[in-house]
């Protein structure tokens, strides 16, 4: 599995190959067929048609799909020519549908969009005149394109170059989108503000591979244009590759953004996710380990993380003719696992919050992009991409429920807050006065749309607000803004203005809130002065570990920063005796720039965790990293301590190294889910926090799943399981975990005509190979199958997730892990009292 997405080659199709102006028939398209729909999961009440199998030889492989006002479609093939089809009557014959190809030298598309009696079109290489947004137009009325304009060059290209285009929310201007190896196309204007960075305290490691080395911020860009695309206005950036974007009725606009799935395994993994593009909005893509976390104040999190994948195209439901549910729905292309999602969003204070549900599944099944048509009624999508066999398919739906056209709900109080704070992104005399008094609001999406009103005003003209704010949650989001905003000259008064807040009670949102804004005030104002660094040190290192993760990760970073004395054995300690090996692979990150502080033995213990970290799996740069950490560790060594530590700095892999949770523990008892159902509806009282921990790790679930800013994501976030799972479901599904088998996690059994058979989910495709990962712990590692060796396919009954996790835990330790995972890693859950 590749990165993401679609690669585009450095070339268009010759012209010579196409049949301009003639249909397509039957007989050329049965030569090669796309993945049947008997192969397909689909929801109930719903069909799925395969209405084209495109050939490869003449049109290639489709990756972008728009409808024209008859209800036409146009598509794109990767490395070729735009096409116009006309499908057939919804419960006509699918081979009727018609396919010509647009006689114009365009093509190599990403994004298509036809509004203002005009198709406007992306290009992602060297079609036409190169990258760039271009209108198309037909000048004498008959019904063909023959006009192509280039409205404004895009530099980049390839999976990560130029992306969507589609119809902004006010329907009289246009969002063109780029991944991260694209360069804005020079906007005249931008609602962030201009000094955009790094923004990291400590060095970070670039990939191991190489991948994105030497991209800085602001990564992937989301730009509004008007219809002749002569002013280009920046509206959000920190992303890796969003490839695609889909505006809901309300006018609320969404994007799809791609993960690393090298980084798996490592605290710096993001999961492919949702984001909802705001004004102003960043959204933390940092290249290497540089990957803000999503608590970052100066950053907005996802709506709903979806997991490792490959985004493309995405859409809402709106003007299908399905049940409410489904018209409202945003559908989610995965290209790598063959995944069409519905992510159904509902409105949370300022901005939303999602839930997933697998809407239509095969393998393989490379889909590229989703539309809904408005005059018929359907859903249409299509697969391909990288050479593989393209097809058209169309879903429509044949059960009972009310079908009616779906309206927009009430819009909440914070939404019109955000949205007359985002009118203010930009040099405007009243921004101050205005959006003041929304820094403390309680929502998040408020709050930040009130500092990038502040900050994109002179800061001569609130620095001294900000520095005398007294209100806690104002006064940080104000420092947050002067951090970014201000000179050096200020650094000392924000470090005081900070510590008046060390008296009241802040949350840990707030403490970490406030974290980042004294990270920032280093970052971007310069090193205090060694009395301050003490200061800092001295007040930081009083509270150091806490009881907070997440806050022991800000308070390691800062105080190693410093060189902090004595920060070797605390940070040492919680590395060691940490459950996940994304929180150790953390710590021992950050005590790589550590110089001095240190003994022997704790240098010692340092590096024999090397050896440990061998066992630990990830995606492709996994290993690398960890290479590469150790040997930033090393380079601080002095020579009588490398000679001193040389045996365990040359030591091998052993076969016999204990892995982070004990998968062998003596077998207490085969329980049953009724019985532990019964014991728990007893009650959870007078719970051991710190033991349901380390039993969620002693059984394994940190390796896979991700709870409370901590552990992998090859399973479901388990954070908010208490929300979702009664007693019975939650232990059913840890009891007897392939009774239910999720659609997103199930993989896919291929039987092969010799015989053999391969299990798992196929995550790259090259043509006629189906590269498939066994192991979701080891993305990187592929076994290959031919796809004309396949025989048959079917859906494994087999959860990835093991039998027997329960089986070697004394009653008192399930009630724990119970506990713990109720609580959503909150101490002060009621269990926990005694």
């Amino acid at each position: 599995m590749t990165t993401s997405h679609l690669a585009s080659l450095n070339r268009i199709a010759p012209l010579a190959v196409c049949l301009f102006g003639i249909t397509l028939q039957s007989s050329i398209r049965a030569q090669q067929t796309a993945t049947p729909v008997d192969k397909f999961s689909l929801l109930p009440g719903f069909k799925v048609e395969l209405l084209y199998s495109v050939p490869r030889d003449r049109e290639g492989s489709w990756v972008n799909m728009a409808v024209d006002p008859k209800g036409r479609l146009i598509t794109s093939d990767q490395d070729g020519l735009l096409y116009r089809v006309t499908p057939p009557a919804i419960g006509g014959n699918p081979a009727s549908v018609s396919v010509e190809p647009i006689d114009l030298k365009i093509g190599q598309a990403h994004g298509l969009l036809c509004a203002f009696d005009s198709l406007y079109v992306v290009v992602n290489g060297k079609a036409a005149e190169g990258s760039g947004l271009y209108r198309v137009r037909d000048t004498n009325g008959d019904d063909k394109y023959d006009e192509v304009k280039l409205l404004r060059k895009i530099e980049g290209g390839g999976e990560h170059g130029p992306h969507a285009v589609v119809l902004a929310p006010d329907q009289k201007s246009l969002i063109v989108l780029g991944g991260n190896h694209t360069k804005i196309p020079n906007p005249e204007s931008t609602r962030l503000p201009r000094n955009w960075g790094e923004d990291l305290l400590l060095p970070r490691l670039w990939d191991a591979n190489g991948h994105a080395r030497g991209i800085l911020a602001p990564g992937g860009w989301i730009c509004q244009t008007d219809p002749d695309g002569k002013s280009w206005d920046l509206i959000s950036s920190g992303f890796r590759n969003e490839f695609d974007l889909a505006v809901n009725p309300r006018g609320d606009v969404f994007t799809y953004d791609a993960d690393m799935e090298w980084d798996i395994g490592t605290p710096w993994y993001r999961p492919t996710r949702i984001c909802q593009v705001v004004s102003g909005g960043e959204f933390g893509w940092r290249s290497g380990t540089g990957k803000w976390p999503d608590y970052y104040p100066d950053s907005l999190p996802a709506v709903v993380n979806i997991g490792p994948g490959s985004p493309t195209g995405i859409g809402f439901g709106t003007g299908t003719k399905f049940p409410k549910k489904y018209q409202d729905a945003l559908f989610i292309c995965d290209w790598s696992f063959g995944k069409l999602y519905a992510v159904h969003l509902t409105p949370d204070g300022a901005t939303h919050k999602g839930t997933v549900e697998t809407f239509a599944a095969a393998a393989p099944l490379p889909l590229t992009d989703v539309v809904a048509n408005p005059i018929d009624g359907a859903l249409y999508f299509t697969i391909g991409g990288r050479k593989t066999q393209s097809g058209l398919y169309r879903i429509t739906y044949t059960g009972s429920e009310p079908t009616l056209a779906s309206k927009p709900g009430t819009l909440p109080n914070e939404v019109r807050i955000r949205k007359e704070l985002e009118n203010l992104h930009k040099r405007d005399s009243q921004a101050v006065a205005k959006a003041w008094s929304f820094l403390g609001h309680p929502d998040r999406f408020v709050r930040y749309a009130a500092r990038i009103a502040i900050e994109n005003q002179p800061v001569n003209e609130w620095q001294e607000r900000a520095l005398e704010e007294q209100t806690p949650m104002a006064s940080i989001t104000a420092l947050l803004a002067l951090a970014r905003q201000g000179d050096a000259s200020v650094q000392e008064r924000l470090f005081g203005s900070l510590g008046r807040l060390a008296g009241t009670n802040l949350t840990e949102a707030q403490t970490l809130d406030a974290l980042r804004v004294l990270s920032l005030a280093m970052i971007r104002m310069g090193r205090p002065s060694e009395q301050t660094s003490r200061d800092i040190s001295e007040r930081l290192l009083a509270v150091y570990p806490s009881q907070s993760g997440l806050i022991n990760r800000e308070l390691a970073a800062i105080l190693v920063y410093l060189q902090t004395p004595g920060i070797a054995g605390k940070t040492l300690a919680l590395m060691i005796e940490s459950p996940s090996q994304q929180e150790q692979l953390h710590y021992a990150l950050i005590l790589r720039n550590l110089e001095g502080g240190w003994s022997l033995d704790q240098r010692r213990t340092y590096f024999s965790w090397f050896i440990q970290a061998q066992k630990y799996k990830g995606g492709a740069s996994f290993r690398r990293f960890v290479q590469n950490i150790k040997q930033d560790a090393v380079d601080l060594l002095s020579a009588s301590e490398g000679k001193a530590l040389a045996d365990v700095l040359n030591a091998k892999a052993v076969e016999d190294v204990a892995p982070a949770y004990d998968m062998n523990r003596k077998f207490v008892k085969d329980y049953t889910t009724d019985e532990l159902v019964a014991e728990l509806q007893k009650g959870l009282s007078g719970r051991d926090f710190a033991r349901g921990k380390r039993v969620f790790a002693t059984v394994a679930c940190y390796s896979c799943h991700h709870f409370a800013g901590e552990g992998g994501a090859a399973g479901p976030d388990l954070t908010g399981v208490s929300g979702r799972f009664s007693f019975h479901d939650l232990i059913e599904s840890v009891v007897a975990p392939s009774r239910t088998i999720s659609d997103q996690y199930q993989s896919t059994i291929f039987v092969l005509k010799d015989g053999s058979d391969v299990a798992g989910r196929v995550a790259n495709l090259a043509g006629e190979t189906l590269m498939v990962v066994t192991d979701m712990l080891a993305p990187g590692d592929f076994k290959n199958v031919q796809r004309d060796q396949v025989e048959s396919t079917r859906p494994s009954t087999v959860s990835p997730m093991p039998e027997g996790l329960l089986n070697g835990l004394s009653l008192d330790e399930i009630k724990d892990l119970v506990a713990y995972l109720q609580s959503g890693g909150d101490r002060n859950y009621e269990a926990f009292k005694n």
